[in-house]
């Protein structure tokens, strides 16, 4: 059964007003009589009377002028190669829309990029942004000109609380390091070590690597007993050589280490280190579909790997922002990802 639409017509010819009247009702503008007011407004419910947004956009003309501030992907960090894919996507299906994307990038190690290239995207004069606020204090502060200028922004790969974000995709991130704590319990004998171990420069401002390792050691706080000792090692200088030095004197000092989890996207180069040195008795579990961390996946250095649909973000991120634009349409603030548990059988699916 075909239900027909309705049109402003329809609800015109119901109300016994012009379609002139119907639509400064609709859309507020114009003086229009209550009692008039109430009944179009009644009739447009019980019509279930939606607007055309694509008619109403094209008929704007306005652009709306979208930016978008992620890291940029590097040889060793190819984990945000896929993010632009995702905004491509969504701006295929927004082709018919007055609306452009520039997309500006930062690097991931080095927060004074990040504020050079926030400078970079208010020039723009944006009218809304997709941000992965990989920084904490300064994309508290960022936010702060955002909102300052009445800018709406969306966050993906991690969210900062208290900045009046628009709306968060991706993963809950300290859930993610729960899940993480508890592939380890499954694979990890009773009474071995486990180790936490961080890759980044300044931990403590790498908000999503931080709340990820304090979700993991979260999961141990009520059954400590079952496993040896619980430690981290917070690596600032991830360079291959400065990894192996760390990881030499780890291994020197700590015999009964069981398994290893890494909070970010480079869990190759400790899969590196524990191939090159033939340690078998120690599980690794990281984060990330990287082509590097897959190969070590299938080939069984690395246990399980954690993925965090990037593609999906962006794409949703980006149709979000046009959403509240275009019509004025509030997005569910939070929106949560599955977190996928990947392995060397299930990999394929995922790529």
């Amino acid at each position: 059964m075909t239900v027909k639409k309705a049109r402003l017509k329809d609800i015109a010819e119901l109300s016994g007003v012009s379609i002139g009247t119907v639509d400064r009702v609709l859309h507020d503008r114009g003086e229009v009589a209550e009692k008039t007011r109430d009944k179009v407004l009644q009739i447009a419910r019980e019509l279930n009377y939606t607007p055309n947004l694509m008619a109403q956009v094209l008929k704007s003309k306005k652009p709306y002028n979208l930016v978008s501030l992620l890291p940029r992907s590097t040889e060793e960090n190819t984990f945000w190669v896929k993010h632009p894919i995702g905004m491509l996507r969504a701006m295929a299906e927004l082709d018919p829309f007055p609306v452009n994307l520039t997309q500006i990038n930062f690097d991931l190690l080095s927060e004074a990029d990040f504020v050079k290239e926030t400078k970079t995207v208010l020039k723009l004069q944006p009218d809304g942004v997709l941000l992965a606020p990989i920084f904490q204090t300064e994309s508290i502060a960022f936010c702060s000109l955002l909102r300052k200028e009445n800018i709406p922004f969306v966050f993906v790969d991690g969210y900062v609380q208290d900045t009046d974000f628009l709306a968060y995709i991706g993963e809950n991130v300290f859930q993610s390091g729960k899940v993480a704590g508890q592939l380890t319990e499954m694979i990890t004998p009773g009474g071995k070590d486990l180790l936490l171990i961080n890759l980044a420069r300044n931990l403590q401002n790498v908000h999503h690597l931080n709340n990820r390792s304090k979700g993991f050691l979260s999961f141990f706080s009520n059954n400590s007993n079952k496993f040896g000792e619980k430690f981290s090692l917070n690596i600032s200088n991830p360079a291959s050589d400065n990894i192996k030095r760390e990881l030499d004197k780890i291994f020197e000092n700590h015999h009964n280490i069981g398994s290893i989890f890494v909070s970010g996207s480079k869990s190759y180069k400790v899969a590196d280190y524990i191939k090159a040195h033939d340690i078998r008795s120690v599980n690794l579990i990281g984060y990330d579909l990287l082509e590097r961390n897959v190969a070590h996946l299938k080939s069984g250095t690395i246990s399980f790997l954690i993925g965090q649909r990037p593609e999906e973000q962006t794409y949703k991120g980006v149709k979000k922002l046009f959403d509240f634009l275009s019509s004025n349409k509030m997005p569910e603030k939070m929106e949560y990802l599955p977190i996928d548990v990947v392995t060397s059988e299930n990999v394929d699916f995922f790529l």
